[in-house]
């Protein structure tokens, strides 16, 4: 079986998730999951920080053009994010009982010139 070549669009996505996963480490979070699937999708990121479970997105744009990274993660997307948190409560119930947040870290632009934003506390659970 082989595997396909990542596309341009892939690459960038995996950079970023590296990246971020680094910057959130220097900032004292603890990684306890990458690419969490779940039936209503994916979850980017999955850390402590201090006793509060981090649900991580991670955007890349290599245009900042159209409202950016940050603004890609609407109405749809949260949901979907909620949804996916919740199985991974489900599948992991020791972490049942955290506070629970969402955090956005947005990339724009390429390699070493790409300006980073982190959002914590990017949307509410409903």
């Amino acid at each position: 079986m082989s595997l396909a070549t990542p596309t341009p669009r892939q690459r960038l996505g995996a950079a970023a998730e590296t990246a971020a996963l680094a910057r959130l480490e220097s900032a004292g979070l603890k990684p306890l999951a990458r690419n969490f699937r779940s039936r209503y999708g994916e979850i980017d990121l999955i850390m402590l920080d201090g006793t509060t479970l981090v649900f991580v997105e991670v955007r890349a744009r290599g245009n900042p053009l159209g409202g950016g990274a940050l603004a890609s993660v609407g109405t749809a997307k949260q949901g979907r994010l909620l949804r996916a948190a919740a199985e991974f409560l489900a599948v992991f119930p020791a972490h049942a009982q955290r506070t629970c947040r969402f955090d956005v870290v947005g990339y724009a632009g390429h390699g070493s010139a790409a300006r980073c934003e982190w959002v914590r506390q990017a949307f509410e659970t409903r």
